[in-house]
């Protein structure tokens, strides 16, 4: 097998928007996570975000990291910090409109919600509603707050209390990932779906000794 030419970046010379695009056209697909707080007035901010994972399985806990703008964090980590619960949404591809137009940024009094026509349903173990239409939410509480690099990226940690997933989904404990049909973010105002899925032969490990 013959090396493959490549370019070297020096990383220190990227300012943060470079880096960022550099990176966002690397680290893909990510999963997005569709994110629910409650902004002034009680109203229901909505917002996505593709810096998303689950760090712990027992308690499950979820991450999403969220920037600044000009100095000023984002709506959903302002009102997640002030009420300590927010909901994170799994979207599925009949959302793929609805998720890229939620990242619109209005005025912090403005429910994306609402403009969207995207009704919600009260939680069950928090004050933020879901929403109604999403194939999955999961209700969480804030546990960990932790900031990084120059841009003070705020990575926030929360633990979820309850699951919602629409019925049909779960089979045998597993979620059926065909029937989920998620979205993923790519670089710029591109989205993918699953496509091809590969399944691979488990791979057992044997004793040495």
């Amino acid at each position: 097998m013959t090396a493959t030419p490549t370019i070297a970046i020096a990383a220190a010379e990227l300012g943060a928007e470079a880096s960022y695009r550099l990176l966002t056209g690397l680290v893909v697909p990510r999963p997005i996570a569709w994110v629910t707080t409650l902004g002034p007035g009680g109203r229901v901010n909505l917002a996505p975000f593709s810096h998303f994972t689950f760090v712990s399985p027992k308690p499950p806990m979820l991450a999403i990291s969220v920037g600044q703008k000009a100095g000023v964090y984002k709506d959903t980590a302002r009102n997640i910090m002030a009420h300590e619960e927010f909901v994170v949404h799994i979207a599925d591809r009949p959302l793929i409109r609805e998720v890229h137009e939620s990242a619109v940024e209005h005025p912090p009094e403005v429910s994306e919600a609402d403009l969207l026509g995207l009704a919600v349903t009260p939680g069950r173990d928090v004050a933020v509603p879901r929403l109604t239409i999403a194939p999955v939410a999961m209700e969480c509480r804030l546990r960990h707050v932790m900031e990084f690099g120059e841009t003070r990226s705020r990575l926030m940690v929360g633990e979820v209390l309850s699951f919602h997933l629409r019925e049909g989904l779960l089979a045998d404990g597993k979620v059926e990932t065909r029937k989920l049909d998620p979205i993923c973010r790519l670089a710029g105002p591109n989205y993918a779906t699953l496509g091809e899925i590969v399944t691979m032969v488990a791979i057992h490990q044997t004793s040495k000794s």
